[in-house]
């Protein structure tokens, strides 16, 4: 028994990033777990499900909102440690070793800041510190390790309903997947920003995709002053 954990949502110029803990024995697990970016939406959901069905398998969630993600005194990598930080907290018993999915170019630097905000006292908002935890991270753990990859799938599960439920807050516009990547979402903050003079409440303004977006906008206006 012990705790994997990963995020999803790190690059998205849309919605937060959701954070997940899993506490299982990997002989609990779903045969067919794997990182979320492997297994199809409709089975992903359906392993979500599953393990926050299950009795011998703890979950908890953490979201990172836009608010903090737009925060000049933060950075992604920082913000990943303090999401799976609470999620870990949320699961984790006394001896229970941790494997993160490292969001960090080093493993044991990620490893070794998810141990501080998972000890520290002051780290934790309202969820209780657990006093001493080995924690290692990789990068591709979600991939090699089967509970890490249970948490990839609830963190995607998590982060996907969360922009479905922003979609109608927008009628008459489609915000696609949140993705910079995405024409859907591109075309969203423009029309949206061309209609409003900002980009919408749910955007990470602080992504260049929005500075451009504004840019554009802010260009528009001008040339046909």
């Amino acid at each position: 028994m012990y705790v994997g954990v990963d995020e999803a949502g790190k690059g998205p110029v849309i919605g937060p990033m959701v954070a997940a803990a899993v506490r299982a024995d990997p002989q609990r697990l779903p045969a067919d777990v794997d990182d979320s970016k492997r297994v199809a939406p409709r089975r992903r959901a359906a392993i979500a499900a599953e393990l926050r069905a299950s009795d011998a398998v703890d979950v908890a969630v953490a979201t990172v909102g836009t608010a903090a993600i737009d925060a000049p005194d933060t950075d992604m990598n920082t913000l990943t440690v303090r999401g799976q930080a609470r999620a870990v907290r949320a699961v984790t018993h006394p001896g229970d070793p941790v494997v993160a999915d490292a969001g960090d170019t080093s493993e044991s630097r990620f490893a070794d800041r998810l141990r501080a905000f998972v000890t520290d006292p002051d780290r934790g908002g309202d969820v209780a510190p657990v006093a001493d935890v080995a924690v290692d991270a990789a990068h591709g753990a979600d991939e090699s390790d089967p509970v890490v990859g249970a948490a990839s799938i609830v963190a995607k599960v998590a982060r996907d309903a969360r922009i479905d439920a922003i979609d109608p807050v927008y009628p008459g516009y489609d915000v696609g997947s949140g993705y910079p990547s995405d024409p859907t979402t591109r075309e969203f903050l423009r029309a949206y920003a061309a209609d409003h003079g900002d980009v919408p409440p749910h955007a990470r303004r602080s992504w260049s995709t929005c500075t451009d977006v504004l840019a554009a906008v802010e260009q528009s206006a001008l040339d046909s002053f």
